[in-house]
């Protein structure tokens, strides 16, 4: 096991309710439980000494892979996905056969919140004879929980783990024997050509009952399910077009990404990973922000998941009418997935970080703030499909109309902005176009659906916020769109103006905005999302450059009538992609993978870039 692998060298399984990280040496190395917020039971990610992990690997001897591939003791490990499903296989290749580890988290009920939740492990030999070793050392709250072990009762094949406030229970299925050693559970065994055995972590609430026994069957059962589950839901994709295994994979990730029992989704699986090695911004993503998840469902409805949004159409609602927000405001910017408000920070002091990028963050201390573009985020999302409308009734309507008329009085203030800067108030461009975009799809969807609203009313403020772009957004001595007003920065989250139409994709003040862009903000197609030199952010270190800009770069260039410096940009960055099609955040110097994995605002971007490409290149 490697100390701290890559970001990227990651998979990720999941049920709908939270989601593990399996590295390609085949070690669970981030899992929490009962749901994506929950405290960890591994997180070796973060700290490899005191996070805790769940190995399977090929070859007891192995040492650290090299950077060919193999572990430097003769195993070769590749890892990709079944296709169309989000179960990961892990293969190692030695010269006496060849080994899989098969893992997925089977989906019971996922619509049902649940504190059991189950990690399957799932391994064969396909070639030869493979010896395996295995080690589940979970470390229960983020490591500062002890836990003691147990056998239960005429539960062979069996160890338990109870600490305060959660349990886990570890079955061994075939062949492996199970042994405890200083409070964890370890086996060694070797897998003949076509035989199959099977680790099974089933967690729990603290005291919960040992599970059921599993047998071979059961596993096999589960496993058909889980794939089927998957080609069900990625069948009803009605995206047909050049970057179809590109699109799939990231609607997957979004699905993974969503909490089933509300329809919340999850910025990242993942908390504490860094925007730069060694550096400070590393923060907790596994919060629902009303922004990426609105853009995430926005995504899923191009891609025909209308399901998906009108569950979280339900969860926005309920957040509006419960009120209790730490800002103040209608909303605040972030939630955890059952719609709590209080996402209060605090830093894990005792772990070291990735790679020895501290503090370790939980919580986020960004909830309190003032971003006004959540609100067109929102009702821009929403009012893409007029299903979810119809869905929503009258009384929904209501709902969106009492919004719309209350940022009518509160949409012309300084803000905090999308980059949830620390370094104080703004009033960012980004805010007010995103309120603009709020008032004209309200406008549109009451005159297309001919509901009652103050359509004079959000219009005046809709022009309102044109003219005010326009006078003092727009900087004549850069010849281009700011930061914020009074501003000479340039700003990658305003690459969005001519998708939510504010601007004429080809008019001039937008081509010049893009040039400068392209001047300052692009390297080698990679986007940065703004200057932290010009534009402090209170925050010590630099980041890479921000894919999702990267994903907004592609569409503004094919609105643009760009299509081949598009076409190229797009296919570059698919090939930052990690070896099963995934992203993290942001991509660092050399083409490594930085921040929280695998992230939603990338994803969702890939895909929304993939359908804008294809439709200028086929007009084109």
């Amino acid at each position: 096991m490697r100390r701290y692998p890559l970001i990227a060298d990651h998979g990720i399984v999941g049920d709908l309710q939270t989601a593990a990280l399996v590295s390609s040496d085949g070690v669970i190395d981030w899992f929490c439980a009962p749901r994506f917020d929950s405290p960890s039971i591994f997180a070796a990610l973060l700290d490899r000494d005191k996070g805790g992990h769940f190995t399977i690997t090929a070859d007891a001897d192995a040492a650290e892979r090299d950077g060919d591939g193999s572990d430097g003791a003769g195993v070769t490990v590749r890892q990709l996905y079944l296709p169309d499903s989000a179960i990961l296989i892990t293969r190692f290749l030695t010269l006496d056969g060849i080994g899989e580890v098969i893992d997925f988290m089977p989906l019971d009920e996922p619509e049902r919140a649940s504190d059991r939740h189950r990690i399957v492990r799932a391994v064969r030999s396909v070639r030869g004879q493979v010896r395996f070793r295995m080690e589940c050392r979970p470390r229960f709250d983020y490591g500062r929980a002890e836990h003691r072990t147990s056998t239960p009762p005429g539960a062979g094949g069996m160890i338990g783990f109870q600490a305060p406030g959660a349990s886990a229970y570890l079955q061994a299925v075939g062949s492996p024997e199970l042994r405890a050693e200083d409070g964890d559970a370890v086996s060694a065994f070797t897998l003949g050509q076509g035989e199959l055995a099977a680790f099974v972590l089933t967690t729990g609430a603290a005291g919960a009952q040992p599970p059921e026994p599993e047998t071979e069957p059961a596993i096999r059962g589960a496993f058909d399910a889980s794939r089927a589950f998957w080609h069900e839901w990625i069948g009803r994709c009605t995206y047909k077009g050049r970057w179809q295994q590109a699109v799939n994979r990231s609607a997957i990730t979004l699905k993974l990404l969503t909490y089933a029992p509300t329809g919340a989704l999850v910025a990242a699986a993942t908390a504490g990973l860094p925007e730069q090695v060694g550096g400070e911004r590393n923060w907790d993503y596994r919060f629902t922000w009303i922004r990426d998840a609105s853009l995430s469902v926005g995504a899923l409805i191009a891609l025909g998941y209308t399901e998906e949004a009108d569950a979280f159409r339900r969860w926005l609602g309920a957040r509006l009418r419960a009120g209790g927000t730490a800002s103040g405001e209608k909303l605040q910017i972030m939630y955890r997935v059952d719609g709590d408000p209080q996402v209060s920070e605090e830093e894990l002091r005792h772990f070291e970080g990735y790679r020895g990028s501290f503090p370790v963050r939980i919580g986020n201390g960004a909830a309190d703030q003032l971003q006004l573009d959540i609100y067109g985020e929102a009702v821009y999302a929403l009012t893409l499909a007029e299903d979810i409308a119809y869905l929503a009734g009258y009384d929904g309507w209501l709902e969106l109309a009492g919004l719309l008329d209350w940022l009518a009085g509160h949409w012309d203030r300084p803000d905090e902005g999308i980059w949830e800067t620390r370094g104080g108030r703004q009033d960012f461009t980004y805010s007010r176009l995103m309120c603009w975009a709020a008032f004209d799809r309200g406008i549109r969807l009451a005159n297309r659906l001919a509901r009652p609203a103050d359509v004079a009313g959000w219009t005046q403020a809709r022009d309102a916020i044109l003219r005010q772009v326009m006078e003092k957004g727009w900087n004549p001595d850069r010849k281009a769109f700011v930061q914020h007003y009074g501003s000479e920065v340039l700003d990658a989250s305003l690459l969005l103006m001519p998708k939510t139409g504010f601007v004429s994709p080809r008019e001039d003040r937008w081509l010049a905005t893009l040039d400068a862009m392209d001047e300052e903000l692009v390297s080698d197609s990679l986007v940065y999302r703004y200057n932290p030199a010009a534009s402090p952010d209170g925050l010590r270190g630099s980041e890479g450059t921000f894919s999702l800009c990267s994903f907004l770069y592609v569409d503004a260039l094919a609105r643009a009538g760009r299509y081949e410096q598009a076409h190229y940009a797009f296919d570059k960055m698919l090939t930052y992609a990690n070896h099963v099609g995934l992203f993290a955040e942001e991509i660092g110097p050399t083409g490594e993978q930085l921040g929280n994995f695998p992230q939603a605002f990338t994803h969702l971007a890939l895909v929304n870039a993939a359908i804008a490409l294809d439709a200028e290149l086929d007009r084109g």
